[in-house]
C-alpha cells in the first residue's frame, strides 16, 4: 500500500541532501540552455562537480521553439562532432553544410548527456547575485532564490553556494555579467569594460563570435554563448545552435586548465 507521507519524505530528504551537496562545487553554471548543458556535460565527464541552476521550470533555454515556433533548429558542419557524441539524431538539408536537428530531441538530449555525466540541474532557482572574496572581490558563489519568490516580490532572504569558477549561461540578458558591473562597479574584460549588448543579426558573425569571445570576463566568471555575444556587443545568430555548442565546449577547456 502506497503511503502519502513516505512519498513526501522521500521527496524532500533526497532534495535536500542533494542541495546540501552542491552548496560547495568546482564550477556553478547559471542557465541550463545549449551553452550551459554542453558546458556541464564536458566539465562532469572529466569528474568536475558542477551544479546548473536553471531559473525556469524547464532545462533547454530557447531551443524548444526552434525557429518562430517551428520546432526544428539548424547547426554547421563545426558542431557535429558534438551532436554525435550526444546522440543527437540530424539530417543534411539540401544545401551543403547545414543540418536539421528536432528541436525537443536536442534539448532533452543535452540534458540527460549532462546529468549521466555528473552534473547536477537545479531548476527553477534565480541567480539574483554574485559571493565574492578577497581584495579583488574575486567571484566565488552565487546567491541564489526560489523563482516563485523572486517573481513574486515577496520580502525573503536569499541563499549562498560556494563555487571555485562560475559561468554566465542566462543568455540575452549575461545576468551575472551585469551583476558585477552594476553591484560591484567592476570593470569586464571587454573592450568597454561593460556589457555592451548584442548587435542586430547577422548568423555568420554571431556564430564565430559566440565562440571566440567565450572566457572569462571577471576573476572567477566566465561568459558563455549569447552572454558572451552580448557582453562583446557581437551580433545575434537566431535559430543555428552550433556556436553554443563550440561555445560551452570550449569553456569547459578552458575552466579544466583553470582548475588544474
Amino acid at each position: 500500500m502506497l503511503d502519502e507521507k513516505i512519498i513526501t519524505k522521500a521527496i524532500i530528504e533526497s532534495y535536500t541532501q542533494n542541495l546540501l551537496d552542491y552548496i560547495d562545487m568546482d564550477v556553478a553554471i547559471v542557465g541550463a540552455g545549449p551553452a550551459g548543458l554542453t558546458c556541464a556535460y564536458y566539465l562532469a565527464k572529466e569528474g568536475v562537480k558542477v551544479g546548473i541552476f536553471e531559473r525556469k521550470l524547464s532545462i533547454g533555454g530557447g531551443i524548444w521553439g526552434g525557429g518562430a515556433m517551428f520546432n526544428e533548429i539548424v547547426l554547421q558542419e563545426e558542431a557535429l562532432p558534438i551532436v554525435q557524441e550526444m546522440e543527437v539524431s540530424y539530417k543534411p538539408y539540401k544545401e551543403k553544410g547545414y543540418y536539421v536537428i528536432n528541436a525537443v530531441e536536442f534539448a532533452c538530449a543535452l540534458g540527460l548527456k549532462a546529468i549521466r555525466a555528473g552534473a547536477k540541474i537545479f531548476n527553477l532557482w534565480s541567480a539574483i547575485d554574485v559571493k565574492v572574496k578577497g581584495e579583488d572581490e574575486r567571484v566565488n558563489g552565487l546567491v541564489l532564490l526560489w523563482t516563485p519568490v523572486d517573481t513574486a516580490g515577496l520580502h525573503v532572504d536569499p541563499i549562498t553556494v560556494e563555487a571555485k569558477y562560475v559561468v554566465d549561461g542566462t543568455g540575452h540578458d549575461a545576468e551575472i555579467a551585469n551583476v558585477v558591473v552594476k553591484k560591484l562597479k567592476k570593470k569586464l574584460a571587454t573592450p568597454t569594460g561593460d556589457v555592451a549588448g548584442e548587435r542586430p543579426m547577422w548568423a555568420e558573425f554571431g556564430e564565430k563570435a559566440t565562440e571566440e569571445f567565450t572566457g572569462e570576463v571577471y576573476p572567477g566568471l566566465f561568459v558563455i554563448g549569447m552572454a558572451a555575444v552580448a557582453c562583446y556587443g557581437k551580433h545575434r545568430m537566431g535559430p543555428i545552435f552550433g556556436g553554443m555548442l563550440l561555445s560551452g565546449k570550449k569553456a569547459a577547456k578552458m575552466i579544466l586548465e583553470c582548475l588544474k
